[in-house]
């Protein structure tokens, strides 16, 4: 039995989305994108701050990514915060639309990345966090990089 193997390439991540909110659940999905979008997409020119996904009509709509345009790219080049579809099974759709519905939860883009030659969205199902929340994050965060740090002192 041959095993394939998988190449991936990480071309955009939304850091801010893992401060911001609570992830309950991920999800890979597909996008579909124009051509001067891909080429923009592999020469890493994306950005999922503000992004956030929804489900509208039974599809899945990820809105405010900011795909800048291509330079190469002639008239036809694409608008960089247009709406682009996410692609996923009509199940998970239904699914991640009862748990969109819920108060305080969002759908989140956390990453951008290719897998075999396939540009992938990595979706997460997330709760927003509260300021005591993110507080409580960034003091565990300091903490454990003062221990790391006095380990790594004590056996130099």
């Amino acid at each position: 039995m041959t095993q394939t193997k998988t190449r991936e390439r990480l071309y955009a991540t939304n850091r801010r989305a893992l401060h911001e909110y609570h992830i309950l659940e991920t999800l890979e999905v597909g996008i579909a994108l124009t051509g001067t979008e891909i080429k923009s997409v592999r020469a890493g020119k994306v950005n999922l701050r503000e992004a956030y996904a929804r489900v509208e009509r039974g599809e899945l709509w990820m809105h405010n990514a900011h795909i800048s345009p291509y330079e190469a790219g002639n008239r036809y080049n694409h608008e960089p915060t247009r709406p682009r579809k996410l692609l996923a099974h009509i199940r998970e759709i239904a699914r991640l639309a009862g748990k969109a519905s819920e108060s305080g939860v969002t759908l989140v883009p956390l990453r951008m990345y290719d897998r075999n030659g396939h540009v992938k969205v990595a979706l997460a199902v997330a709760r927003g966090k509260h300021s005591y929340d993110k507080r409580a994050a960034l003091a565990e965060r300091d903490a454990r990089r003062e221990i790391e740090r006095a380990v790594k002192r004590d056996f130099n």
